[in-house]
């Protein structure tokens, strides 16, 4: 079986990662990336074997291109992936999905028209961190799954970004920048999402770059900067998140779910591996839980892998589409309950992607 050609089209900082990984996987392989600067693209591809450097309409059009990795900015997630799609390419796009839910509508109506599978970021709940815990509350180590806290917590990024800006305009903000890391995980762990509420504030109207080379400049915040919110699950189980890059310091978990015979700590999940804590009932004192999965290290790019395994078998991946567009609806609408001082009943519904097998993947690697 041939590997699964992709085509990069955005090739900044995060592209390194996946160039790494995918390059190593057995059954994917680079074949072009893409820029709107094409000397940056040409410098990328020239240090990939096989690959071409393209425009981005090139890339779209290029029979040597089965999936469109689209690692844009997020507020050409939507649109580039919606070519990418009418093209007749199967796509996977970094968080989040698009930073509008019109935009993931229409790219999963046109990927059905067409005939292609849709992915999205993150794949950080395929590591072997949040596999692990996935495995000890399908065996049932702390019981039923009753409740869930999540925490991300800090102080922003003026005062170490090269350039914040985007992090405060519409579109970015705590939750659409971290709340696909820590929503996602909690589906995986404990199930869909069929209810909300919430409560947002801009606690600080503007912002001052302390870092360089924009140091000193003012930014307008158009976005909350504190997300505090409730999420009913399918199963009756009772989460509650909050992000904020209002928050000067916190020792708050990432993820606690609490079951009815005892409690876990979820490892961060915006990283692959980690360490679980567990408190069973009876216990006196959270005690660690070695990993049993793969994955741990750095191994973005995993979701586009178990996406090339989904094209082959003609199934749906588990860092889908599906599970992405369920996770930006319930990011919007947060924001969307505390201006309407009301519950959002969801309109979107997923199932938790399929559980990974300890050794899945593992041959994989060289």
């Amino acid at each position: 079986m041939h590997p699964l050609r992709i085509g990069i089209i955005g090739v900044g900082n995060i592209s390194g990662i996946y160039i790494k990984n995918l390059t190593s996987f057995r059954s994917t392989t680079i074949s072009a990336v893409a820029d709107i600067d094409l000397s940056r693209a040409e410098a990328v591809a020239g240090q990939i074997e096989g690959a071409e450097a393209l425009t981005p309409e090139g890339l779209l059009a290029s029979a040597n291109v089965d999936l469109v990795l689209n690692l844009t900015i997020p507020n050409a997630h939507g649109p580039v992936a919606i070519a990418a799609a009418k093209a007749g390419k199967h796509v996977y796009n970094e968080k989040p999905l698009s930073i509008r839910l019109e935009d993931a509508e229409a790219l999963l109506a046109e990927a059905k028209k067409a005939g292609t599978l849709v992915g999205g970021a993150p794949d950080t709940f395929l590591g072997g961190g949040i596999q692990t815990c996935r495995a000890l509350i399908e065996e049932g180590a702390i019981g039923e799954p009753i409740a869930a806290n999540a925490f991300m917590l800090c102080r922003g990024h003026e005062g170490w970004h090269p350039n914040p800006d985007f992090y405060y305009a519409v579109g970015g903000g705590p939750m659409l920048d971290m709340g696909p890391y820590y929503i996602t995980a909690l589906v995986n762990l404990i199930g869909g999402i069929r209810r909300v509420s919430g409560s947002t504030r801009i606690t600080f109207p503007t912002r001052t770059i302390t870092s360089k080379p924009k140091h000193g400049q003012t930014i307008n915040v158009e976005t909350p900067t504190h997300i505090s919110g409730t999420m009913d699950f399918d199963n009756g189980a009772i989460g509650h998140i909050t992000t904020s890059f209002d928050v000067f310091a916190n020792d708050m978990p990432n993820i606690v779910i609490y079951g009815s015979a005892g409690s876990l700590i979820v490892p961060d999940p915006n990283g692959f591996g980690g360490e679980p804590l567990i408190k069973r009932a009876g216990e006196q004192e959270f005690r660690p839980v070695p990993l049993t999965h793969g994955f741990s290290e750095n191994a973005r790019g995993v979701g586009v892998l178990d996406m090339a395994y989904a094209i082959r078998g003609n199934k749906k991946p588990r860092a889908s589409g599906e599970l992405a567009h369920h996770v930006l609806e319930v990011m919007h609408a947060f924001e969307k309950s505390s201006t309407l001082e009301k519950h959002i009943h969801l309109t979107t519904h997923t199932e938790k992607p399929e559980a990974m097998a300890p050794d899945t993947y593992a041959d994989e690697l060289d």
